[in-house]
């Protein structure tokens, strides 16, 4: 992940300032489908940084887990990211 850090934080400042606006939009009373336009534009921003982060801890810490006998552990941790995703 410490390769990918910069990268997720400027997302996530990007993310915080379309929060910032929806909450003006709200406040102006902004036309319902442009509020849920930029909720869904946040909700697909959340999840490509998901996937950037599954993408590393799979890259490099569930490899490790494998490598070092704790296979159970990995096949844990992988379940319950995919049963958050389902969701």
């Amino acid at each position: 992940m410490q390769t990918n850090k910069p990268k997720l934080i400027k997302r996530l400042k990007i993310i915080e300032g379309q929060v910032r606006g929806l909450q003006k939009m709200i406040g102006n009373d902004i036309y319902c489908i442009d509020i849920i336009t930029q909720t869904s534009a946040i909700k697909q921003a959340l999840s490509n940084i998901e996937d950037v982060l599954l993408e590393s801890h799979i890259g490099h810490c569930v490899v490790n887990q494998i490598k070092n006998g704790k296979t159970g552990k990995a096949t844990e941790e992988l379940l319950k990211v995919y049963r958050l995703k389902k969701k």
